[in-house]
């Protein structure tokens, strides 16, 4: 699996050490350093069946000054979400964990990263 992190990030740290414990092999991406691109974020999203305003960290200072609080929730401003993003990748949720089978999930709390856990184990075993 590939993990989109942030090195100073402590869910990313959770994370990873849950992984670890786990003896879960993964490859690491900082994405604030190799943003994904439009398409990537886009198929990011269709595997976490999510939509961008989903994993979207509002509260962040590019956030706030574009005033993405304020911005439409539907199909037509998705594509603005994801070019504010691919501009700005510290908007993007952390971790995200994408499975080598095509799936995904953002790690940020116990229970994902237990089922991380299991899906990796399933996908060995």
């Amino acid at each position: 699996m590939e993990i989109w992190h942030n090195p100073t990030c402590s869910k990313c740290a959770a994370a990873r050490t849950t992984l670890d414990e786990a003896g879960v092999p993964y490859r690491l991406r900082a994405y604030l350093e190799q943003p994904p691109g439009p398409a990537e974020l886009t198929e990011v999203l269709r595997r976490l069946g999510a939509r961008a305003w989903d994993i979207c960290r509002t509260g962040e200072p590019a956030a706030v000054a574009l005033g993405m609080a304020d911005w439409p929730r539907d199909d037509a401003a998705e594509p603005r979400w994801i070019a504010a993003m691919v501009a700005h990748p510290e908007l993007i949720q952390r971790p995200i964990l994408l499975f080598d089978d095509g799936g995904a999930l953002v790690g940020r709390n116990p229970v994902a990263l237990d089922e991380a856990v299991r899906r990796a184990a399933r996908d060995d075993g």
